[in-house]
């Protein structure tokens, strides 16, 4: 995450004039060199590298002086010439400036810490005013009383988090208490930069666990309803990196009954980042059952539908990310589907070439047909199925295997399989039986299998046989050679269903097919061992006895048998 550079003082030169101190009395020798050394060097300011040589010794000199106002000068100066001119320093330059973070002078403080903070944007920086002790200082001044010292210590803080090597040693240093303080500040300079930085802290377990401990949870959960977008973001973003956690969301849904509502509320927004935020926040929450369920009855649905059918894609993923979250419960399946999700969700399956947001949308209309046929009938009359076959031999993997599990579930339906199959899936489904992925392989094969039972006109089947791509024959021949347990169960599982399906015509077909019944034949006479503890005797005892089952049909006996017993 880009630094946080947001530094409330006004920074003024303020070397430029001897009216408060008689320099030619007070001084000593070098310091009155000093200083007419410096006023020189600022009249060529431009030109003059202050973190090196003359210029830095110059500073260095009214830093560790025992007059006051030599120090606010050399405070002030390094505040403005860090405005200008950020790059990577060394300990030399450093150390003058931590030196004067102790000093008791507020001014001095106000400017050190400000220098301090544009130093800090250098990634080199960061790490160094860490190892140099920076923290206790900058914790000594966010615990001031004076606001300007307050928003300067904070973003510095802020910057310096940004950085993975000091995330842990902030976490650990006593800053997350005062910083989670000054996230309640009245001064909205200060808020910001605390909550910018309470949000640079919640990118590791351990990290977020110490800011929970730190009571940082309800005070990011109050802030949702500030009025300033950038505190918005930075609270929601930061809930949202907090619910990864299991025991955090847990921790959520006992104290803050009021946080599901904030963020719907935030969708509703009309800032595109906080929305953004608060989606992916309620992504995050719907992990668990509980969050899908109180998502829904706290409105969520309408603002989701809303943002899913936005034209900004951070949006769109977002939200389509988390209604598949939602999606996962059976209860919420009706609901989204009453909402009018059914089409922009196959909409958004072939109008952008985002991966995340294909996978996210098929996976969804997959979860919303689970559980009922009704569900299943919506998801095929919606175009889901239509859109699949138009786009799956083109899209990368990862969709591929969502779009042939979608297909899948929907073939669990007898009553939709004749339209299943008058669609042409067998067009796209036998080609992917030979996909690189496994996944794909497999998905394709168990739609293929649930298409195989109860279908009624078995004639596809037939003119299927052996194309495209080798056909059903091509397919059955190639599972039941893989060796592979599952895919042989999957390919006898579908013969079977094939046999039984009564189509003489089918079934010779079948027995013609030497080498497909050849392989049954030798898995039907597999001995089964009986002593496996990890209870795999049991899948492939049921294997061979779907091949034994096969075998019987095919030769006639398996249909004497079934008329003899009815």
């Amino acid at each position: 995450m880009a630094a946080l550079k947001n530094f409330c003082a006004s920074i003024f030169y303020c070397c430029t004039s001897r009216s408060t101190v008689d320099y030619e009395n007070v001084l000593a020798d070098s310091e009155r060199e000093a200083v007419t050394d410096l006023l020189n060097f600022l009249e060529n300011r431009q030109e003059t590298d202050f973190f090196t040589g003359g210029p830095l010794n110059a500073l260095s000199t009214l830093v560790y002086s025992h007059n006051i106002d030599l120090q606010r000068s050399a405070s002030l100066t390094f505040a403005e010439i860090t405005e200008r001119d950020v790059r990577a320093v060394d300990k030399n330059t450093l150390e003058p400036i931590l030196f004067l973070l102790e000093s008791s002078d507020i001014e001095v403080q106000r400017a050190a810490s400000a220098a301090l903070g544009n130093l800090a944007v250098d990634a080199h920086n960061k790490i160094l005013i860490v190892q140099l002790g920076g923290l206790q200082p900058l914790i000594r001044q966010m615990n001031s009383t004076n606001v300007e010292v307050q928003c300067n210590a904070v973003g510095c803080i802020t910057n310096l988090a940004t950085h993975e090597d000091n995330k842990a040693k902030i976490a650990r240093s006593g800053a997350l208490a005062p910083l989670t303080r000054l996230a309640k500040s009245k001064d909205m300079r200060v808020q910001r930069n605390a909550t910018g930085a309470l949000l640079n802290m919640t990118h590791s377990d351990d990290n977020r666990q110490q800011l929970v401990n730190a009571g940082a949870i309800p005070v990011l959960v109050h802030l949702l309803t500030s009025p300033d977008t950038d505190v918005q973001y930075y609270c929601t973003t930061a809930l949202s990196n907090i619910a990864v956690d299991s025991s955090n969301r847990k921790r959520l849904a006992q104290t803050e009954p009021r946080l599901v509502q904030s963020l719907v509320n935030l969708m509703d927004g009309h800032a595109p980042k906080v929305q953004c935020q608060a989606a992916l926040a309620l992504r995050n929450l719907a992990s668990d059952e509980k969050y899908q369920l109180e998502i829904v009855r706290n409105g969520g649905l309408g603002p989701l539908l809303r943002l899913l059918q936005s034209a900004f894609l951070p949006l769109i993923l977002s939200a389509v990310a988390c209604i598949r979250n939602i999606s996962i419960h059976p209860m919420n399946e009706s609901p989204i589907i009453d909402a009018g999700f059914l089409k922009p969700l196959v909409h958004l399956l072939g109008s952008t070439d985002n991966e995340e947001i294909q996978c996210h949308a098929i996976s969804t209309l997959r979860n919303l047909a689970a559980s009922s046929d009704r569900n299943k009938q919506l998801v095929l009359e919606a175009g889901a199925v239509q859109k699949c076959k138009e786009l799956v031999l083109e899209v990368p993997v990862n969709v591929q295997s969502e779009m042939t599990a979608a297909i899948a579930v929907l073939a669990l339906s007898d009553e939709l399989k004749p339209h299943l199959l008058s669609l042409g899936v067998f067009d796209v489904l036998i080609p992917l039986t030979e996909s690189e992925s496994i996944e794909v392989q497999g998905n394709s094969a168990a739609a293929l299998g649930n298409l195989s039972s109860k279908v009624g006109d078995y004639s596809i089947f037939l003119t299927s046989w052996n194309s495209p791509s080798g056909g059903i024959h091509g397919y059955l021949s190639r599972f039941l050679a893989s060796g592979d347990p599952t895919f042989q169960h999957i390919a006898i599982w579908t013969l079977l269903q094939l046999l039984e399906s009564n189509d003489t015509r089918l079934v010779s077909t079948i027995n013609s097919a030497e080498d497909v019944m050849q392989m049954v034949q030798d898995i039907s006479e597999r001995q089964v061992e009986s002593d496996n503890e990890d209870g795999s005797e049991d899948g492939e005892a049921e294997v061979v006895g779907l091949a034994r089952r096969c075998l019987e049909i095919s030769s006639g006996d398996g249909n004497k048998k079934a008329l003899s017993e009815g």
